[in-house]
């Protein structure tokens, strides 16, 4: 099959939720199929093309992404009725380059990666005459995520203004996101809620669940040794607004609690820390590392890895990833959502600051006192972890999904 995908980052090097997901998917279709690539390079991104790239592709096509002022953005958010994620990556050349990859080659199927490339997507779908099959894999079911960021933001008076935005892009994204979804042959969701939701939109089009996953061998499980302070990680890109409300909730709310009663470090790991999180960087036991060449290292050495996730969607790495490792996780249920953990058994679950704290205090005290029932939770999680989110699992799911269509 002649396959082309078109992803809104370069999915090497594969650093993050969205290049993650990119690069195993390129790999594995790779592995199958004919498979070109239409991509977005950031403005910082000078190495190009990846050899890794070229190793893989027949062709690779990448245009750099457009530099729009937050002015600009602002105004866009309130006289255009399309959403920002459908403006972020629009540039002139980009379209004609793909006219002409189009022009060039007869393509069975082009999937497109994430709502910043359903402009692209728009433009294969109006081609004349005959078309490839175009299937959206949508990452998160955007206009929910930003419902959620609008309701959690509109309790703060100042935050009223983001609670504003996210209201508009709410609105927009509903529209844009159904109006793509009903015009592609298949869609792809990343959890079983995000496919109860695109589903919704679009109720006459198949779409599948295949969720995030892992390179399981990447992930061995390190012994869980006594650190004094204890260490609490979390994971993630730093200026993706819900990782951003995690870390100022956690920080203000959950870790008073539980220095009140232990001694500990917080790490913050991933990269560009927005502004919003200076306020922390002022605590003595609090560190945000920025870009770090490897995450792994961090979770190996976390006694608890916290996930107080209050808004976004998906199925999130960074809890695979932990999981994998065999750390004790604690997390809100929709730091899980799309992970069928059991309380309990893989990790221990808790929505409000006080029960967040207290599960955390209980996981270090176990540690303190030998660790049982925290080597167990990383036991289980680790098994659960092998047996449903391994990409060797995963992968074989978007192939049947891609026989039916064609």
């Amino acid at each position: 099959m002649k396959l082309l995908l078109l992803t809104p980052q370069s999915p090497y090097p594969p650093r993050q939720g969205t290049t993650l997901r990119n690069y195993f998917l390129l790999r594995h279709f790779a592995s199958k199929h004919e498979v070109d690539l239409f991509t977005c390079l950031a403005p910082a991104n000078k190495s190009w093309p990846e050899p890794k790239l070229a190793e893989l592709c027949i062709r690779v096509e990448g245009f750099r992404q457009p530099e729009r002022r937050l002015s600009r953005r602002m105004l866009d958010a309130l006289v255009t009725g399309k959403p920002d994620m459908g403006l972020r990556l629009v540039q002139k050349d980009a379209f004609a380059l793909l006219e002409r990859m189009l022009a060039e080659k007869t393509y069975d199927l082009v999937q497109v990666e994430g709502l910043e490339m359903v402009p692209y997507g728009f433009q294969i779908l109006q081609m004349a005459g005959d078309r490839p099959l175009v299937v959206f894999d949508n990452h998160n079911a955007e206009f929910l995520l930003q419902k959620r960021a609008a309701l959690m933001d509109g309790r703060s008076i100042a935050r009223w203004p983001a609670a504003f935005y996210s209201w508009l892009q709410w609105q927009k994204l509903y529209r844009y996101e159904r109006a793509f979804c009903q015009a592609v042959d298949g869609i792809v969701a990343v959890s079983e809620p995000d496919r109860r939701m695109l589903s919704s939109l679009a109720p006459r089009r198949p779409v599948v669940n295949v969720p995030n996953g892992i390179e399981i061998s990447r992930y061995v499980p390190q012994p869980l040794l006594p650190k004094s302070p204890p260490s609490l990680v979390f994971t993630g890109k730093m200026d993706y607004r819900p990782n951003v409300d995690a870390m100022l909730w956690f920080g203000l709310k959950v870790l008073p609690r539980v220095r009140s009663q232990l001694d500990i470090k917080l790490q913050i790991v991933g990269m560009d820390p927005h502004r919003r999180l200076d306020r922390l960087r002022a605590e003595p036991d609090i560190e945000l590392t920025g870009e770090v060449d490897d995450v792994v290292p961090y979770i190996h050495g976390a006694s608890v890895y916290v996930t107080p996730m209050r808004v976004g969607g998906g199925t999130r790495f960074k809890v695979l990833e932990a999981l994998a490792c065999a750390r004790p996780v604690v997390s809100t249920t929709l730091g899980v959502e799309g992970i069928p953990v059991r309380d309990g058994e893989h990790i221990l679950i808790a929505d409000d600051a006080a029960s967040f704290a207290d599960a955390v205090v209980s996981l270090l005290r176990d540690q303190a006192g030998g660790g049982e029932r925290s080597r167990a939770l990383g036991e289980a999680a680790r098994s659960f972890v092998e047996t449903q989110f391994s990409w060797k699992t995963i992968l074989p799911q978007m192939d049947a999904f891609h026989a039916q269509l064609i």
